[in-house]
C-alpha cells in the first residue's frame, strides 16, 4: 500500500465521511491531485473514456513515458477520462506492482483534467477488495467492478462480490456487464436491486452487444444511473436509446473521431453521425472480437500512436491475417471524412 503525507490521508478519511452522510447525492466524490494541490470533484461518468491499452517495451516491461504521453492525447483530443487494466489494458497479464505502476502512471499524467477509472477484477473477492482499495490510495477518480474472473456464480454470489468491492471505498463506482466475455449477466432488474442498495453505484457500463438493455436499464431506473455502450459498433444505438458514456476501444488510436461520433449521437445529428459511423465501422467491428487486443494496438501502431506487442497468451497477427488487417486498417485511413482531414495523425504530421 501506497504511504500518504499527513493531509493526504486526511483529505481521503474526510471524503469517506462525506460518502457516508451524503445523502442522495449519486456521486461518491473522490480525491484527484491538480498541480500538487488537493481538491475533491465530482466523478464524471459521461463523455468518451478510452479503455487504454497498456503499451510494452521491446522487452515486454510496462512503458510508462509513453502511457503518460497516450493518456494526454487521448484528453487533448476530447476524451473525460480514462479507464485502464481492463481486457483491452491486458489487465489480466500484469502482476499487481504492474497494475499499481499502471494507476500511478495514470493519475500522474491526467492531473485533474479528467477522470481516472481502475478497473477492478481478479480471481477472488478478497483481491478485488484490496485492488480497489489501492486504486483509491493511489489517486483514482473511480471504478470498474467487474465479475470474478473464471468463476461463474449465481445471483447471490455475484451481488455478494460486487458489493464487497463497492464498500471497499467511498470511489463512485460502474458495474460492469459483458455476459459474451465474462459469462455473468447483470440483469436490469438485478441492476435496479443494486443502484437501491449501494449509493456509490453511479453508472453501468454495459456489453451485452444488446441495445435494448440499454432501455430496460433506463425504464427501471431513469436517470439514477449513467449507462455507458461499451461495445464500439453500436455506439448510436445505445445513445439512442439512453446510453450517455462510451468505453471506447478505437478511441486509444482514433479519439477525435471518437468524441465526434458521439457528439453527433448525443446531439442527434443523425445525418452527419452516420455518414462518420458508415466510414469508421470497418475499425468499430475490431472491438468484438476475441483478437480485439490485438487489431486495436495494430491500429494505434498504424497511426503513430503506441506498437502491436502484446503479452502471451496473446501473439501478435502474422501473414495473411495481418496483411489483411493492414489493407482494412489503411483504406479507412486513407478516406477519413473530410472534416478530419485538416488535423494530422501522428505518423502523418
Amino acid at each position: 500500500m501506497v504511504g500518504f503525507p499527513k493531509r493526504e490521508m486526511l483529505k481521503r478519511a474526510t471524503t469517506a465521511l462525506i460518502f457516508r452522510l451524503g445523502g442522495k447525492n449519486l456521486f461518491a466524490l473522490a480525491g484527484r491531485r491538480n498541480g500538487g494541490k488537493s481538491q475533491e470533484v465530482a466523478m464524471n461518468w459521461k463523455g468518451v473514456m478510452p479503455a487504454i491499452t497498456t503499451c510494452f517495451s521491446s522487452s515486454l516491461g510496462i512503458d510508462h513515458g509513453f502511457m503518460v504521453e497516450h493518456c494526454r492525447w487521448l484528453l487533448d483530443n476530447g476524451c473525460t477520462g480514462v479507464v485502464a487494466l481492463g481486457s483491452l489494458g491486458e489487465g489480466a497479464t500484469l502482476s499487481v506492482a504492474e497494475k499499481q505502476d499502471v494507476l500511478r502512471t495514470c493519475v500522474k499524467a491526467v492531473q485533474g483534467r479528467g477522470s481516472v477509472v481502475a478497473s477492478i477484477s481478479a480471481l477472488t473477492t478478497a483481491e478485488t477488495v484490496v485492488s480497489a482499495k489501492a486504486a483509491a490510495e493511489l489517486g483514482c477518480d473511480g471504478l470498474m467492478v467487474l465479475p470474478p474472473y473464471v468463476y461463474k456464480g449465481d445471483w447471490r454470489e455475484m451481488k455478494a462480490h460486487v458489493a464487497a468491492v463497492f464498500n471497499a471505498t467511498p470511489l463512485s463506482c460502474m458495474l460492469y456487464n459483458n455476459p459474451v466475455a465474462y459469462g455473468t449477466d447483470f440483469l436490469p432488474e438485478q441492476i435496479q436491486e443494486l443502484a437501491a442498495e449501494y449509493e456509490n453505484l453511479a453508472a453501468v457500463k454495459e456489453s451485452s452487444t444488446d441495445a435494448r438493455r440499454v432501455s430496460a436499464i433506463r425504464a427501471l431506473l431513469g436517470r439514477r444511473l449513467e449507462i455507458s455502450v461499451g461495445v464500439d459498433d453500436a455506439v448510436l444505438e445505445a445513445i439512442g436509446v439512453g446510453a450517455t458514456g462510451w468505453v471506447a476501444g478505437l478511441a486509444n488510436a482514433l479519439p477525435r473521431e471518437s468524441v465526434e461520433l458521439f457528439k453527433c449521437g448525443i446531439n442527434g445529428e443523425s445525418e452527419k453521425a452516420f455518414e462518420l459511423y458508415r466510414w469508421f465501422l470497418p475499425l468499430l467491428r475490431m472491438d468484438t472480437v476475441p483478437n480485439f487486443v490485438q487489431l486495436i494496438k495494430l491500429v494505434q501502431a498504424e497511426v503513430g500512436m503506441g506498437n502491436s506487442r502484446v503479452r502471451a497468451p496473446r501473439l501478435e497477427l502474422v501473414g495473411d491475417e495481418l496483411e489483411q488487417t493492414r489493407r482494412t486498417i489503411r483504406n479507412a485511413l486513407d478516406s477519413r471524412p473530410q472534416s478530419f482531414r485538416q488535423y494530422a495523425l501522428p505518423n502523418r504530421r
